[in-house]
């Protein structure tokens, strides 16, 4: 007896086998990707590019979440240990309070001021690319890249020369003990404070002064309520950018690679970014504002500051975790690798 298939049968069966052929690729997902500054500010930049790079080179999809849309630093960490978010931009400021050893880059003067020196150490260093990807992971974290953001400078109302001109200057720092430390040794009484209370504290006196790259003084108009900037040289912001770690290591090895990429093409577009970025805030800063006085303290003012390093150090060793003392050795060969072209 002859069988005879029917049209419908046949095209059932192509639907049938097309949908089996096609659950073995990637299904197309919406990743949630939260950071603590504006869409226009470094780490909106940074996030912006690395978007770009996963949409160009997969079938996923990445929301951005500025600051604000899903709470504080340390919501949008807790969402991305629970699964909530794939991807959280976060400063060591806070991820201290997890891991440590990341408080090494609250260490006055570690940091070049020197950009490509510092942007070498960045790319290259062994803390950055093997001992902290170890230490995050520990933490449910895939960490994929960190970068610098700019110069920190303090903003206050009255001018800085001098350690002594810290005397009863509330600085509001981010709630990270190394840092708490650091402006304690420089002698500043320092105030931790959440980031969405700063201009207000700043305004009714709860805190006299802050700390931020000249992007952010500028972006977040904090200039309208400080009447000084000051240019310690005392370190450049760092932040990093991590994945939830069961979601990374969920993904194929194909996304995998789509990710790191897009992180590393992020990396180098941010690095181009912010070059000029610090003086042409700063220029924008005295146009809108002229009476804000911007001041570069010498190497001899800078001294006594500089001098404060070593203590703040040994409190890093003190508080900094198991791996405190290979992390600071490590940094201080990368940076010296750097600095030697």
């Amino acid at each position: 007896m002859t069988i005879t298939t029917r049209p419908a049968f046949r095209l059932a069966t192509a639907s049938l086998t097309a949908l089996i052929l096609g659950s073995g690729a990637a299904m197309a997902e919406t990743w949630r990707y939260a950071f603590e500054e504006a869409l226009d500010e470094v780490q909106g930049v940074y996030a912006q590019k690395f978007k770009e790079e996963v949409e160009a080179n997969s079938d996923h999809e990445v929301q951005l979440f500025p600051f604000g849309t899903l709470g504080e630093s340390d919501n949008i960490m807790e969402q991305t240990q629970s699964g909530i978010l794939q991807f959280v931009n976060q400063s060591p400021g806070f991820t201290g309070s997890l891991i440590p050893e990341a408080q090494v880059f609250f260490v006055p003067y570690l940091l070049p001021e020197d950009d490509d020196q510092l942007f070498a150490f960045f790319r290259n260093s062994e803390a950055i690319n093997t001992i902290f990807p170890e230490l995050y992971a520990q933490q449910g974290l895939e960490l994929l890249s960190m970068y610098p953001e700019g110069e920190v400078m303090v903003t206050s109302n009255r001018p800085i020369a001098a350690p002594a001109d810290f005397d009863d200057v509330k600085v509001r720092v981010m709630t990270n003990p190394l840092l708490v430390s650091s402006y304690q040794a420089f002698g500043a009484p320092p105030t931790p404070l959440p980031w969405g209370e700063v201009y207000g504290g700043l305004q009714t006196g709860i805190v006299d002064a802050q700390e931020n790259p000249a992007f952010f003084i500028e972006s977040t108009r904090m200039y309208e309520v400080q009447d000084h900037i000051t240019r310690l040289g005392h370190n450049n912001f760092t932040t990093a950018l991590m994945a939830n770690q069961e979601f990374f290591d969920g993904l194929s090895a194909e996304d995998q690679q789509v990710v790191r990429d897009a992180a590393k093409t992020a990396f180098d577009h941010i690095i181009e970014y912010q070059q000029g970025l610090t003086e042409a805030s700063l220029e924008k800063i005295t146009a809108d504002r002229p009476e804000v006085t911007v001041t570069t303290l010498t190497e001899e003012q800078r001294a006594p500051f500089r001098d404060t390093a070593a203590q703040v150090e040994e409190t890093f060793l003190e508080i900094g975790g198991p791996r405190a003392q290979e992390v600071l050795d490590q940094m201080k060969a990368d940076l010296s690798a750097a600095a030697q072209g």
